[in-house]
């Protein structure tokens, strides 16, 4: 069973984060439609690296959806836009505040046509207030939201991070969330509505414990002073004799006493949470145990520890662990010009319907004549519409 089998959406976003959302509602079987202008289209299309012909981030994240060429800017295309929208459930759309009103597509415009429609704008810092209209990517986001000032070690530059979060998780992930939500309310209700979620706002949402810690009078926190943060002697990262790194997370007590038991070391156990000179004097002979053997060589020492310790892998290894080999993480689809393409699967599990790869990413308005037929066009005017750069 296809949780979201029937439902439409009309994506109007590029790039990464309106992408990954409407990726995940499309695993989950929601009839997605790329709706791309026809001089360019998705940017991801053409951001290197290139694989054949289109851009590897793009087959990333666009599988199982369609692909439309409009262009909104003519009266004939927002006339084909709004024909489509009259079966639609959902509007994902990703522009600048402003940008759909002035186009004649904005919330309002749209539900007069249809009021069950979910509308949900994706940006940098939301809808309304001073930043509203101002450019960002993923760095400025998680920086004005606070999280990159915690990140990295103590006396150096904030770490930038290696995934650009704000974009996939509070901007895609939430708005996936947020779509479903309303989506259920809609049942209740039988009316859509305007979903406004700002990447930033999600950004400090994630902060909840440090928040947490400075309102109970903890003070500001501090990066390289955070316990998971790189503070912590018993959460942290070590390198071995290979020059390769393993991970301890031994949080808990039982953990820590497991991890110091393996080592044949009980006098650790009641050092794990001391402070000053004493942490530093910890932090340092940790080091060097964990130097005196390969990584490979810990893995198989800490099988059975039950000590919350994993190595560090790279990419390559990712592919080729027998946990995610199991778990079927990794599948290839046939693409009609790219051949065949790895892609990450749905990343969860349900007992009784399924998130799957159903179709290979669109090709570039692969879809229009299909999908303009669908809502009554005759095979005369969509050459008209091509003629005239509609389509």
């Amino acid at each position: 069973m296809m949780a979201l089998d029937g439902l439409i959406m009309l994506d109007l976003t590029r790039l990464l984060p309106g992408g990954y959302c409407s990726m995940l509602l499309a695993d989950l079987g929601m009839e997605v439609i790329k709706v791309e202008d026809p001089f360019q289209g998705d940017y991801l299309r053409q951001m290197k690296p290139i694989q054949r012909k289109e851009g590897a981030y793009f087959l990333a994240i666009n599988r199982n959806k369609k692909s439309i060429h409009l262009n909104l800017k003519t009266s004939e295309g927002k006339k084909i836009f709004l024909g489509l929208v009259k079966r639609a459930d959902v509007i994902l759309e990703s522009f600048r505040p402003g940008v759909t009103e002035r186009l004649g597509i904005g919330y309002e415009a749209i539900g007069k046509i249809n009021n069950r429609i979910i509308y949900c704008s994706i940006s940098g810092y939301g809808q309304d207030g001073p930043y509203c209209e101002r450019a960002g990517h993923d760095i400025n986001y998680i920086a004005l939201g606070g999280l990159l000032s915690l990140s990295g070690e103590k006396c150096n530059l904030p770490a930038l991070l290696p995934i650009p979060i704000a974009d996939i998780g509070a901007g895609g992930m939430m708005a996936a969330f947020a779509i479903l939500a309303a989506l259920i309310a809609r049942e209740k209700t039988g009316s859509g509505q305007h979903i406004d979620v700002s990447m930033t706002d999600g950004v400090i949402s994630w902060l909840c414990m440090h928040m947490a810690n400075f309102f109970s009078g903890g003070g500001s926190p501090r990066k390289g002073e955070l316990e998971m943060g790189g503070a912590s002697p018993y959460y942290n990262v070590y390198e071995t004799l290979d020059s390769r790194y393993i991970s301890i997370g031994a949080l808990e007590p039982k953990f820590w006493a497991n991890f110091c038991k393996a080592l044949g070391r009980e006098d650790l156990i009641p050092k794990q949470f001391v402070e000053g000179e004493e942490r530093s004097s910890l932090f340092e002979e940790i080091g060097k145990i964990i130097k005196t053997k390969t990584r490979q060589g810990w893995e198989v020492f800490f099988k059975d520890a039950d000590a919350c310790i994993e190595p560090v892998l790279e990419i390559e290894e990712v592919l080729s662990h027998p946990q995610f080999l199991h778990r079927g993480i990794f599948s290839e689809v046939d693409h009609p010009v790219e051949g065949k393409i790895t892609q990450i699967g749905f990343p969860i599990k349900f007992s009784e319907m399924s998130g799957d790869i159903r179709t290979p990413p669109p090709q570039a308005g692969e879809h229009t004549e299909v999908l303009l037929r669908s809502i009554g066009y005759s095979q005369s005017e969509i050459g008209q519409f091509k003629k005239k750069m509609v389509i």
